[in-house]
């Protein structure tokens, strides 16, 4: 079953907590607190598997969950980090968010993507020893790992698409220059999957074509097979159009041609730019008039056009060639580039609750809210810091300390971050 689309949830593993305990040694007064901290959660990690070639496993388990990080113990001991969890998906796999379709990885490289990241474990309580407190009976938590609902869609990586209407040669354009073996009988939607086939040009030279099935007018809103294949098309450097030149089907190849590269334009703009050659195939049941009109009408629109008889590989070459020659100058196949998490703004949460516990005279901030914010804070940067400081205020931190009854000098911890309260 080809599976080029799935949804899944993926969730990092949490920090281990940090430790509370101190150093019982005989002989030994007032050892101290010695409790360590907690270890990493595991990530999130997607590497490339080219022995995959669809995402049909994804549709039996959606949920994947890494493991916490152990907590921290006496004697120092720091908790081991999570092992991560490492899923395997075919090569082309680019990773969305699902809810703001922001792209978080395109696993088409050797090396693994960490997509999601394990929560950083917690401090122990030696951490937390000062001159004034030599005996802190309490430790951070660890913290929460990245979570995400994310949808997988596969792109194929190739370097040329045959795109055209069904039944018009594709599939058997690829049997006959490649060793890739498609489906191929004379009725429409004969293939059902994209096919990919290596051609090679000799001297170590060689290209891969994708066998896209059949578009019809409609595809990019989802009419036919189209809108479940034509992100296949994306990633191709150039497109070789193919029409039945002969009109055997009793369609016209100009308005075949038309409507495809009208239906490519709207899936994606993009590939209305595209590098592309158009080949007529089906000669043998075309008058060399209808080849004539055919090829001043596709070179008035600036393609170059080659008349060809898949079926018998009659002047397969001289495409084949001109493939090459373009494919030498044209950019790499498109990789997709992560982007950024949005900025997180305090206006983006409508709840703005947080949870203040004193803990042996410090004060410890909790919220869902104010972590998310403090993701995008770079606390080296000094506009930063001013910034993360009106968000403690406009947020109603500081209120709620005050009614906690934090005052001057008291310390404050936000998760990973520690300050001197001053009113």
């Amino acid at each position: 079953m080809f599976v080029d689309t799935a949804k899944i949830k993926i969730k990092a593993g949490d920090g281990g907590d940090g430790a509370v305990s101190f150093h019982r040694e005989k002989y030994v007064a007032a050892g101290g607190p010695d409790g360590g901290d907690g270890g990493r959660g595991g990530n999130i990690v997607f590497v490339a598997d080219s022995n995959l070639s669809t995402l049909a496993d994804f549709r039996y388990k959606r949920k994947y969950a890494a493991k916490k990080g152990e907590n921290g113990r006496g004697g120092r001991c720091r908790g081991k980090n999570a092992e991560d969890l490492v899923i395997r998906v075919p090569v082309g796999t680019v990773v969305k968010e699902e809810n703001s379709g922001r792209i978080l990885a395109d696993v088409s490289g050797d090396e693994p993507y960490i997509v999601a990241k394990g929560g950083k474990g917690g401090w122990g309580n030696p951490h937390f020893a000062t001159p004034v407190r030599q005996v802190p009976r309490f430790a951070k938590p660890g913290l929460p790992g990245e979570e995400f609902d994310v949808v997988l869609e596969l792109k194929l990586l190739a370097d040329v698409g045959l795109v055209g209407f069904p039944n018009v040669g594709k599939s058997t354009l690829v049997s006959v220059v490649s060793q890739a073996k498609p489906e191929i009988a004379n009725y429409h939607f004969t293939t059902i999957t994209p096919v990919l086939g290596v051609v090679s040009m000799g001297e170590g030279s060689s290209f891969v074509m994708a066998d896209i099935p059949g578009l019809i007018e409609g595809a990019w809103q989802g009419t036919g097979l189209g809108h479940q294949f034509l992100r296949h098309v994306e990633r191709c450097r150039m497109l070789v159009h193919i029409v039945d030149v002969s009109g055997s089907e009793g369609r016209d190849p100009k308005e075949d041609f038309i409507t495809i590269n009208n239906e490519l334009a709207k899936f994606n703009p993009e590939l209305a730019e595209r590098p592309m050659v158009v080949a007529g195939n089906k000669c043998d049941m075309a008058t060399d008039e209808q080849i004539a009109d055919f090829k001043k009408f596709v070179e008035d629109q600036g393609y170059d056009f080659f008349p060809i008889m898949a079926a018998i590989r009659y002047d397969v070459d001289p495409l084949l060639k001109k493939i090459q020659e373009m494919l030498s100058k044209l950019p790499p196949i498109t990789h997709y580039e992560t982007e950024p998490a949005p900025i997180v703004t305090v206006d983006d949460f409508d709840d703005h609750s947080v949870i203040i516990k004193n803990v042996n005279g410090i004060y410890t901030v909790e919220a869902d809210w104010l972590l998310q914010v403090m993701k995008g804070i770079n606390f080296d940067d000094y506009e930063s810091l001013n910034y993360f400081q009106k968000v403690l205020i406009n947020g109603g931190v500081i209120d709620a300390l005050r009614k906690k009854g934090c005052s001057d000098g008291d310390t404050v911890s936000i998760y990973e971050l520690e300050f001197d309260f001053m009113d």
